[in-house]
């Protein structure tokens, strides 16, 4: 089969997908070697076929080949059913397919930029967020040690780590540091617990050896508490207390 140079420029697309019949598939292979443009298109059809592919991909469940092979013995064959359509040129199907196909690939690429972008866009925000955070607890620290009112008490953890009390009653806050203090168990973190007239209130998390500011009211809280937690916290105490720390003799 013979075609004008100008028509089998069009037949990039179909030969990256494997659409040609064997005739217009040998014609346009053997025209690749000596046009540059063909070569370059069915690379980009290539191209985009594969992230379409990739994009839609999905994993089977491990026993789905083991059922489908079972299951092939029980299905009845169909005989052959002869069609009536009218045959259709490939030139005149590829001249509806090649524009959308094109436009799927743009807005294939377009979709994968804004999703890149947006995820960019979340971490710089989470970032921000994280840094202004650790921004505010070091003013905090830093304010509480200086402070001309700071007192500091210490304290043994039942798991043996030594802890630090520092706090300030003009300032109403205090800050509470660990050191050997063990990794807790999957599930579980470190929480902080202040007394109040009898009552254990939250009062944040430690998660490992380090200064953290302590939650809530201070200036009237008789004892600091540090307790082993779920990971997402309690609103009372669940466990037997690692450390009871008097701020007040």
């Amino acid at each position: 089969m013979k075609h004008d140079a100008s028509d089998v420029h069009d037949l990039a697309a179909a030969y990256a997908l494997n659409a040609l019949d064997a005739d217009e598939r040998e014609e346009f292979a053997a025209h690749l070697p000596g046009c540059e443009t063909c070569r370059q298109d069915a690379a980009d059809f290539e191209a985009t076929a594969a992230g379409l592919a990739a994009a839609a991909a999905h994993i089977p469940p491990t026993a789905m080949k083991q059922r489908t092979m079972q299951a092939v013995d029980g299905v009845r064959r169909l005989p052959p059913r002869a069609s009536t359509a009218s045959p259709l040129s490939f030139r005149a199907a590829l001249s509806r397919r090649t524009v959308p196909l094109a436009l799927a690939a743009s807005l294939t690429a377009a979709a994968s930029f804004a999703g890149l972008a947006a995820w960019q866009n979340q971490q710089n925000r989470q970032f921000e967020q994280r840094a202004r955070q650790s921004e505010q607890r070091l003013d905090t620290v830093s304010s509480v040690l200086a402070a001309p009112d700071a007192r500091t008490v210490h304290g043994r953890a039942g798991n043996g780590a030594f802890t630090t009390v520092v706090a300030s009653d003009q300032q109403n806050k205090a800050v509470f540091t660990a050191t050997g203090l063990p990794a807790p168990a999957a599930g579980k973190t470190y929480q902080l617990w202040l007394d109040h007239d009898g009552t254990m209130r939250p009062a944040g998390f430690i998660h490992q050896d380090g200064t953290v500011p302590l939650d809530g009211d201070t200036a009237d809280a008789r004892t600091v508490g540090l307790t082993l937690e779920p990971a997402a916290g309690s609103p009372q105490p669940t466990t037997t207390p690692l450390l009871l720390l008097a701020l007040r003799t």
